[in-house]
């Protein structure tokens, strides 16, 4: 049995997968690949996906196919037109058609962008999260939350393009739900050969996410119980990760990846109450007779003192804007990759300048220049 498939495909599903079949289902995606149009095929398992890139003049042949053998139902989309097919237990086609309404391919559109983690993607912890439904649907009311997922692993796959095999450190992981998906991503997507460990100061916590990455079956994914400023370093760290470890606990997983040579540092800063604490009032009064600008102007000296700091020990750094994921104003990645670079006597001088003017004392600067 041959279809004759419509032209200008924009996207569709093939789902009710046969015995002989290895996958759950599969979503279909044009894309542009070096200024050519294709067909993506992303094909999901329970746990993992794979990508073919079809050629749109073999798109036809491969869809007659897959109804063949592997499903038995396929939904396609195109500007006009929704298009159905299906096979029934008989071995009969049934087929239909409806008009497409603009406004919704329009919202399709716009969730369909590039995003490192797709709709229909089968992700144990973002259903948990629930982020996405058991058939890998964003829920409705998610999609921000979707995004900032994304954004997040979209900053580390910037820096990872080329990595085959890593070794990371999450500094205070908390409830780690982030951290399970950063496994998830970089496991069965990237296909990177990957050990996560989370340490984190409360027992339960780390009790609770063991559980769960048992569950999950997620082979490479440890969580310790510890206290980061009396952690022992370990060897051959490829990334440390630190999100929302408070005050200056962030300042001591920066400085254990320093130590460490860690390749990657990510971190995203969380109650900074060190310097805000220390700050002298004679010295900036106008800003600081307003709460509100004394924290954020104590919060922008920590990050400036650290991201120097760390361009200091070798790294190229930046500060970008991250949105947080319960949308408060902390929303400040510090992100570095060593580069081996020479330490530069400009850049100590600006940091004791600094410190210097404020009269304040920090606890990255003091372990990287007052523990020597």
């Amino acid at each position: 049995m041959s279809i004759l498939f419509p032209e200008n495909i924009i996207k569709g599903s093939l789902s009710i997968s046969t015995e002989e079949c290895d996958y759950v289902k599969a979503k279909l995606q044009r894309i542009k690949i070096k200024q050519e149009d294709m067909i993506q095929v992303s094909f999901f398992t329970k746990q993992q996906v794979y990508h073919q890139n079809i050629k749109l003049e073999e798109v036809s042949s491969f869809l007659n196919q897959q109804l063949n053998v592997n499903f038995k139902s396929l939904e396609l989309f195109t500007e006009d037109f929704i298009y159905y097919y299906k096979i029934t237990s008989k071995g009969k086609l049934l087929t239909n058609r409806k008009k497409q309404q603009n406004e919704f391919l329009v919202l399709e559109h716009n969730k369909n962008k590039q995003y490192l983690l797709t709709e229909g993607m089968i992700i144990p912890p973002m259903i948990d999260l629930g982020v996405m439904t058991p058939d890998g649907k964003v829920v409705k009311d998610k999609w921000d939350k979707f995004k900032q997922i994304n954004r997040f692993l979209e900053l580390i796959e910037d820096s990872i393009q080329h990595e085959k095999e890593l070794k990371i450190i999450d500094f205070g992981c908390g409830k780690s739900y982030l951290t399970f998906i950063l496994y998830y991503y970089l496991t069965y997507v990237k296909k990177i050969h990957c050990q996560i460990i989370g340490l984190d100061l409360k027992e339960d916590v780390i009790d609770h996410c063991n559980e769960i990455a048992l569950k999950y079956q997620y082979k490479h994914l440890t969580f310790l119980k510890g206290d980061i400023s009396k952690f022992h370093e370990m060897d051959h760290i490829d990334m440390v990760i630190t999100l929302h470890a408070c005050d200056t606990a962030t300042d001591y997983a920066i400085y254990h990846a320093i130590q460490m040579k860690s390749r990657y540092i990510f971190s995203v800063p969380c109650c900074q109450k060190e310097i805000n604490q220390q700050l002298k009032i004679n010295k900036f009064h106008i800003i600081a007779k307003h709460g509100i600008l004394k924290e954020r102007f104590s919060s922008i000296l920590t990050d400036a003192l650290r991201s120097s700091i760390l361009q200091y020990c070798g790294y190229k750094t930046q500060v970008v804007e991250f949105v947080d994921f319960d949308a408060t104003p902390k929303n400040v990645l510090i992100r570095a990759t060593y580069d081996n670079l020479k330490p530069s006597l400009t850049i100590k001088n600006e940091l004791d300048e600094l410190i210097q003017y404020f009269e304040v004392n920090q606890t990255l600067y003091h372990l990287i220049f007052n523990q020597k």
